[in-house]
């Protein structure tokens, strides 16, 4: 069985808030192990691929996410296209359990019946930075968040980031989770024309050692 705790350590989570996390992660895997048929939440309902595929993927990025949201305070983090919670529940705890407590969450999902999940699931864990939103990505207001984050979510075509630029505020952030390097780097060249400048931040993630992730920043 992947060791939770250490997996999470790993991830930049301080030694004090890393077993208060792991038994709020656990208790989240058995919601998605429950529901995972009836909602397509995620492609797998094993413990261990849950852990490290799903949770330690999200929050192999939460340092890097912290340090961005660590310098303005009372900010708005939104997690689109959040389908069963990637990257938006695993972070929301992150911070709720090491003391960020003025940084909030939104769950931005479409169907109806994940957000009852996602509603479920942030009740549960007695995560009280969530809102979960009933909404497409293109119906949100303009300039409603601070930073943005996705994960499995589409590609970056001209169409997305025109939408997700649009609801971002000025000098915000868009973060994707991303795997190649060189895949990346062909759908950037799509998009050129709209974002010229962008950063790729490499990802460290417990038990994917031999697999390549990064988070693509991008600053508006």
């Amino acid at each position: 069985m992947v060791d939770l705790v250490d997996g999470l350590k790993k991830c930049g989570i301080p030694e004090n808030a890393a077993e208060p996390l792991a038994q709020k992660m656990e208790a989240y895997i058995k919601e998605i192990v429950l529901f995972n048929s009836a909602y397509n939440l995620t492609n797998t309902s094993d413990r261990d691929e849950l852990v490290v595929r799903h949770i330690f993927d999200s929050l192999a990025a939460w340092k890097k996410i912290s340090e961005m949201a660590g310098s303005t305070t009372g900010i708005t983090i939104a997690d689109i296209g959040s389908g069963g919670g990637l990257p938006g529940i695993p972070l929301a705890a992150a911070f709720a359990t090491t003391g960020i407590t003025d940084v909030r969450f939104e769950l931005v999902e479409r169907m109806e019946k994940r957000c009852a999940f996602l509603e479920n699931c942030a009740a549960i864990l007695g995560l009280k930075n969530v809102t979960v939103v009933n909404s497409e990505a293109e119906r949100v207001d303009e300039g409603a968040y601070d930073l943005i984050t996705f994960r499995a979510f589409r590609p970056l075509d001209k169409k997305m980031t025109k939408t997700l630029l649009r609801i971002v505020k000025d000098n915000g952030y868009l973060c994707a989770y991303k795997a190649k390097a060189a895949s990346i780097k062909e759908e950037m060249d799509g998009i050129t024309a709209l974002v010229p400048e962008y950063e790729v931040v490499p990802l460290a993630v417990p038990g994917l050692e031999d697999s390549e992730r990064n988070l693509v920043i991008i600053k508006k």
